[in-house]
């Protein structure tokens, strides 16, 4: 753009901030639920699902009081699916998806033709790496996911179709390609972007969807059976999170319109993607960096909280004043996902030799609170959530960091479809269209003559 169109846009800005200001005491006059959040921090009830709840704290005689976190997958705690696969040695995020999408644990039969149906459905449609990932390449990845989960929608022979039997169709396909279009997108990515050679690999059968993904980013095609169960173990605690997250509730708002599969799953991508919700674990590495940069003894706590003061006073990090990785919506003495993924997180540790990157996050999430508490007087109960360790685990299996986010969106897509589902079939049947109080004053048309 040139010079005279980018002093004109700067004057545009000048027209835009004169003209919308939005006076903050309007949300207090007229009962705002900001971010569809009570004043109590609680969510506005927009909806009713049996595929996932989320436990963080309790009322009683109105008031929230703190608890160990829960994460329940269509009424079964998420750590007793975990311990149940693991305890039998089977990889978990097929049957999890399962779960999800059909509300009860599979039979042996039933797993087995459902991990078939996504083996044979891993294949992305003939020249569609071609034509729609290597055509127009993106210098990032869930750019490209959200675009090439648009064009299925050309490759479908029947996308707008909103029977049951359909839609479980697309969910599958979709469960099963987005690992593979995740891995060529950023194949592309590496190349076009990075001056990389270009290597495509197809999914093999045989394999589960986390062993097929690590087969398919790296070169050599290799990883071993540790970092293939941890990665499933991440695919399993990212799968799903309730309806209200900002991405399944993208999904569900999308879907009670009567629109394709495609734009609906797209959306939750584009929602998933930034740094407020799906994108915080590529945050916590970019923090990482910073800290590792700014504090000399990684074990001297007080150097630590001095660093984590300076994030918090917007002197440090990326200067948004955000600890990126500790503090959740709903969960508040535990995150269940933190907890588990901790716990393999150290075992990885151990085995990479990098215990003292792993006990400095560790030292993040023991001194964040109390530094929110010198720094900003936060009373509030704040706890390590999932993106805090997942990342660390990522890079430890030597996952690149432009993959960590569209990893979770390989993950989540079990739950979108889930709830995209739900609400195509709900005896509710509703567009969701909530208020937005208009402020505008009433003013008359001038005549362009007359404008100054």
């Amino acid at each position: 753009m040139s010079d005279t169109s980018m002093d004109f846009i700067e004057s545009l800005c000048g027209e835009y901030r004169r003209n919308n200001h939005i006076d903050p005491e309007y949300y207090e006059r007229w009962g705002v639920k900001r971010g569809l959040r009570n004043a109590d921090g609680t969510g506005v009830l927009a909806g009713v699902t049996q595929i996932g709840n989320v436990l963080g704290y309790y009322v009683q005689d109105g008031e929230r009081y703190p608890m160990d976190g829960q994460l329940i997958y269509q009424g079964i705690d998420v750590r007793e699916l975990i311990d149940g696969f693991m305890t039998e040695g089977r990889f978990g995020f097929e049957e999890t998806a399962y779960l999800l999408l059909l509300g009860r644990l599979p039979t042996r039969e039933q797993l087995d033709q459902f991990r078939q149906m996504i083996s044979d459905h891993q294949a992305l449609p003939p020249m569609f790496t071609e034509d729609v990932i290597l055509r127009v390449p993106s210098p990032d990845v869930m750019n490209k996911l959200s675009r090439s989960i648009l064009s299925l929608y050309s490759y479908d022979p029947n996308p707008d179709d909103l029977s049951l039997s359909n839609q479980l169709r697309q969910s599958v396909e979709l469960i099963a390609r987005v690992p593979v279009i995740v891995a060529h997108a950023f194949a592309a990515k590496r190349h076009y972007y990075n001056d990389e050679s270009l290597y495509l690999h197809r999914p093999q059968p045989g394999l589960g969807l986390a062993e097929n993904f690590l087969y398919s980013v790296r070169h050599d095609n290799r990883y071993t059976q540790q970092e293939a169960r941890l990665l499933d173990l991440c695919l399993v605690l990212h799968a799903e999170h309730g309806g209200g997250n900002n991405s399944a509730f993208s999904c569900r708002v999308l879907s009670s319109s009567g629109t394709d599969i495609y734009s609906a799953i797209s959306a939750s991508v584009g929602a998933l993607k930034g740094p407020r919700h799906g994108g915080a674990n590529k945050k916590v590495m970019e923090m990482f960096g910073y800290l590792k940069e700014g504090v000399n003894d990684w074990k001297d706590d007080d150097e630590i909280a001095a660093f984590l003061a300076r994030i918090l006073r917007r002197e440090a990090g990326d200067g948004s004043g955000l600890i990126y990785g500790m503090g959740h919506a709903i969960y508040t003495l535990s995150d269940p996902r933190a907890v588990l993924l901790k716990r393999f997180a150290r075992e990885l540790a151990e085995t990479k030799g990098m215990m003292d990157q792993f006990q400095l996050l560790e030292s993040v999430e023991r001194l964040t609170p109390q530094v929110l508490r010198s720094v900003r007087g936060e009373k509030k109960v704040v706890c390590a959530n999932v993106d805090l360790y997942s990342g660390l685990v990522y890079q430890m299996m030597g996952i690149p960091m432009e993959l960590y986010t569209p990893l979770f969106a390989a993950a989540r897509v079990a739950g979108w479809c889930a709830h995209r589902i739900e609400e195509v079939t709900s005896p509710a049947n509703r567009i969701i269209r909530p208020a937005y109080k208009a402020v505008a004053p009433l003013r008359p048309f001038v005549p362009l003559a007359q404008r100054v």
